[in-house]
């Protein structure tokens, strides 16, 4: 094998809390995370020497700030390569968006690199390595719906979802990770999200429960810094969304739908009114990282 192209799922959050702020100034989090079917697509090729990355988005660097190289640089230091490699980003997940899509690069360069070479280490071994990358990067490499807890390498499988349709929005604004966290006072907060009522809805197999519980405490801090986010989350329920709420640190918002006519239109009024700049529908799946 010379080439290989991969997927690189997106990721939701079905829940987020932040438990404490730790004193080497990481946070502590609980929360579910899921993967939904809306990618990006890496394409590795083996070469001369050294590593090279490309992406059709100018905004990317292509050096070591961007997480594929920092990822591909680890495997190589830690496992040795034959060869070099060429990556070729495709970039279709919004960027600065919540969804972890700079993580689930890295991710799939992971898987990538073991699969173009033939190293045959398992994913669990690739995923206690990729949380010196970042620490969404192992629960990208797994996939599917995990509870996240640590600083989010420690993963406990849950259940697939009730099944539904999923809207995602993001608004024409880009939101700093570290500024939401650092804003958020985490050892301040008397309220936390429910995040065991959403485990039990989704094992329970119920829609309606686990949109009851949905909660993102992050949104305390980018919803009041941008009201957009608040008015996307209104439109999707006035459209027949189960819930709404936005996705890790924000801006997206996904709404839950039983119908995909609905989300459909939803999304179309979200465009007309220029509430969102990427709009898509789309799925729950348990697959990352998968050959295209």
């Amino acid at each position: 094998m010379d080439t290989l192209t991969l997927r690189a799922m997106a990721k939701i959050n079905l829940g987020l809390d932040v438990v404490r702020r730790l004193r080497n100034g990481y946070h502590e989090v609980r929360m579910v995370m899921q993967t939904i079917d809306l990618s990006d697509t890496l394409t590795f090729s083996k070469a001369g020497s050294g590593i090279t990355i490309t992406t059709d988005n100018a905004l990317l660097p292509g050096d070591e700030n961007n997480l594929i190289y920092k990822a591909a640089k680890l495997f190589a230091d830690t496992f040795g390569l034959p060869s070099g490699v060429s990556i070729r980003l495709e970039k279709r997940i919004p960027m600065a968006a919540g969804m972890a899509g700079g993580s689930t690069d890295a991710a799939a360069t992971f898987v990538g690199l073991n699969t173009l070479f033939a190293k045959g280490i398992d994913r669990e071994e690739l995923s206690k390595l990729s949380v010196k990358v970042g620490a969404d990067v192992p629960y990208c490499i797994m996939g599917g719906t995990m509870l996240s807890e640590g600083i989010g390498e420690i993963l406990s499988p849950l259940p697939a979802p009730p099944a539904c349709h999923v809207l995602i929005a993001k608004p024409d604004i880009d939101v700093s990770t570290k500024y939401v966290y650092e804003n958020l006072h985490a050892n301040e907060l008397t309220h936390h999200p429910d995040m065991d009522g959403v485990i039990a809805a989704i094992q329970g197999g119920s829609l309606d429960a686990m949109c009851a519980s949905l909660e993102n405490v992050l949104e305390t801090v980018t919803g009041r810094e941008y009201p957009v986010i608040g008015m996307i989350e209104e439109k999707m329920k006035m459209c027949g969304a189960k819930a709404a709420l936005m996705s890790g640190s924000g801006p997206t918002v996904f709404g839950l739908f039983e119908r995909e006519e609905d989300a459909e239109k939803a999304k179309a009024f979200l465009f007309e009114a220029k509430l969102a700049k990427d709009l898509f529908v789309t799925c729950f799946t348990d697959k990352t990282c998968i050959p295209v």
